[in-house]
């Protein structure tokens, strides 16, 4: 472990983007309005979180072109898009598009795996593939090679009065070094860092191994390590981390005592693995930013690296948000070493 931490260079939020299924298009608004605040703020990123078939934002790549017609430099992203869900080409074509929109200020976050509840919706999502369907590594290899410019097919040329090209278009030139994959055990972490993506690690791990390991933090801290360990870039690999961070500083008093008991009700999940997966939560961070400055820095993982995208609670409402935002980019970014961006 180093001896002193990395200083924050990047900080960021994740939001969920809920919405009444009665008046979608205002909880819609209201993620957009959060990223740009979040720009005004200095935030470095601000990331959506992907929802099927829920009350969340079903499809960020169409939020986040919203969001980069109103915004001018904070950097977007989607942490994950699930590519179960998903046709590798199609959406290398709208991540590009976005891209340029954007003007080179996409960080798409993908991982792999069946989709969730993939018996309730493998008849409607793949009706006649269902079987034959690949969910492995190379789904997103696929969707890798097409946005860094590989054929997509054998032809490219002039047939009657239209034009044809042979690589997925627009083609946008640094998309390719954009891409992160989000990963929870070793075996992704590695993959990530072979395949030369970047690795979003959130409040979520794998507890692998027989005896399987029950410190959070040491478990996060070996995956950073396998991950540049199997990367090209080594120890300058970018990496963000995702835990719950919330900053109370400016906080009302039942502001404070709703995040406390939110953080409370879910304490019993990080105690062991859950489920089948072994799955371990790490437990969110409630209290003042030189409060949380202090823990964060005594995290093992979060001393080796200079990006994170908080993630902000789901169910909130939007005046905590802001209360929360504007702690974190004034008060618990400073504290870290961070400086706000212009």
């Amino acid at each position: 472990m180093p001896s002193t931490p990395r200083p924050l260079r990047k900080l960021g939020f994740l939001t969920i983007g809920l919405f009444d299924e009665a008046d979608p298009r205002r909880g819609h608004e209201t993620t957009l309005e959060i990223i740009e605040l979040g720009e005004r703020l200095g935030f470095d990123s601000a990331w959506l979180r992907h929802r099927h078939l829920q009350y969340g934002i079903s499809s960020p790549v169409a939020v986040l072109a919203a969001a980069s017609q109103r915004t001018s430099r904070i950097e977007l992203g989607t942490a994950v898009i699930p590519l179960g869900w998903e046709n590798p080409l199609r959406l290398a074509e709208d991540l590009a598009t976005v891209d340029v929109l954007s003007g080179g200020r996409l960080n798409p976050g993908v991982s792999v795996g069946p989709p969730m509840h993939y018996d309730r919706v493998r008849q409607t999502l793949y009706p006649d593939t269902a079987d034959a369907e690949d969910f492995g590594y190379g789904r997103a290899r696929r969707l890798l090679d097409l946005v860094r410019g590989e054929p997509a097919t054998g032809f490219s040329g002039t047939e009657g009065f239209e034009v044809f090209s042979d690589r997925v278009q627009p083609h946008s030139p640094g998309l390719g070094s954009r891409l992160w994959y989000g990963g929870g055990s070793l075996g992704s972490a590695r993959w990530a860092g072979e395949n030369g993506m970047n690795f979003l690690t959130s409040s979520v791990v794998k507890a692998e191994g027989p005896d399987g390991a029950r410190d959070f933090a040491d478990i996060q801290l070996a995956l950073v390590r396998a991950f540049r360990a199997a990367h090209p870039d080594g120890d300058a690999a970018r990496v963000s981390q995702g835990l719950v961070v919330i900053p109370t500083d400016s906080a009302t008093p039942g502001q404070r005592a709703k995040y406390e008991e939110f953080a409370a009700r879910r304490l019993a999940r990080t105690t062991s693995p859950q489920g089948p997966g072994r799955l371990l939560f790490a437990p969110d961070l409630v209290g003042t930013s030189a409060e949380l400055a202090e823990r964060l820095r005594a995290h093992a993982a979060f001393r080796e690296i200079d990006e994170v995208a908080f993630a902000l609670p789901f169910t909130f409402a939007p005046e905590d948000y802001v209360q929360i935002l504007t702690d974190m980019a004034t008060r618990l970014g400073p504290a870290l070493g961070w400086q706000p961006g212009i």
